[in-house]
């Protein structure tokens, strides 16, 4: 599902005569198989962010190939990654990434406005997600009148939409306390069961790296030997 080969990225930071380079990863190599739940864990700095945010098509790497279920990413243009992503990638975010205006139904419709999917078609898509979240009877609440756990549950809601072969979590329970954290993993585990979704997930917190297939460690920017399976 992901094949990384040979990925390194260097931020520079200054102005043109006083530039600064910041080597953040170097010469990574990672795959993931399809149906995998693979958790990448490191501490802040370790790089683990800006290896996904590559991945993602975010930022474009110093160096190296990225493929997405057989497609070179690397290679697309920002136009046709973005149209790539919202065709067959999901993504979770530790902050939710809600539009506060909008209603637990109208955020997961979005993505399906965007594409242009009619509206009977949105509607039945939309419902069936609410449910198998659990919050069908709470579709006209706004984010504010949602707790943590049920705002998750709307962004797993609106990563499904476009039923993608793979979703990208950042953090996905690093703002829950260690109930609705359980509650959160446990519905991701469902959805790679059940669906047979491939999750990278990347966390600091060992509660999250023990739902992984496999956990595989990140330090200043390099992954670690000894790939941990679970």
């Amino acid at each position: 599902m992901i094949k990384i080969k040979d990925l390194s990225h260097q931020f520079i930071l200054g102005k043109k005569d006083q530039q600064t380079t910041i080597s953040v990863l170097e010469k990574i190599d990672l795959n993931v198989n399809e149906g995998e739940i693979v958790t990448i864990v490191g501490k802040s700095g370790s790089g683990k962010s800006t290896l996904l945010n590559l991945i993602s098509g975010f930022i474009r790497p110093t160096q190296g190939t990225i493929w997405i279920d057989e497609v070179c990413v690397t290679e697309l243009s920002e136009a046709k990654f973005a149209d790539f992503r919202l065709d067959r990638v999901g993504f979770i975010f530790q902050s939710f990434q809600l539009i506060p205006s909008m209603t637990a139904y109208q955020n997961i419709e979005l993505p399906l406005i965007l594409k242009g999917v009619n509206e009977v078609k949105r509607k039945d898509i939309v419902h069936s997600l609410l449910e198998k979240v659990g919050l069908d009877d709470f579709q006209d609440h706004y984010p504010s009148e949602l707790s943590g756990g049920q705002q998750q549950r709307v962004s797993i809601a609106r990563a499904l939409v476009h039923e993608p072969a793979l979703i990208l979590a950042d953090e996905p329970t690093g703002s829950l306390d260690s109930d609705t954290e359980m509650e959160i993993l446990e519905i991701i585990k469902q959805l790679n069961q059940e669906m047979g979704i491939t999750f990278l997930i990347i966390t600091h917190d060992e509660e999250v790296a023990r739902i992984g297939h496999r956990s595989i460690a990140i330090k200043d920017g390099r992954l670690l030997e000894g790939v941990q399976e679970r």
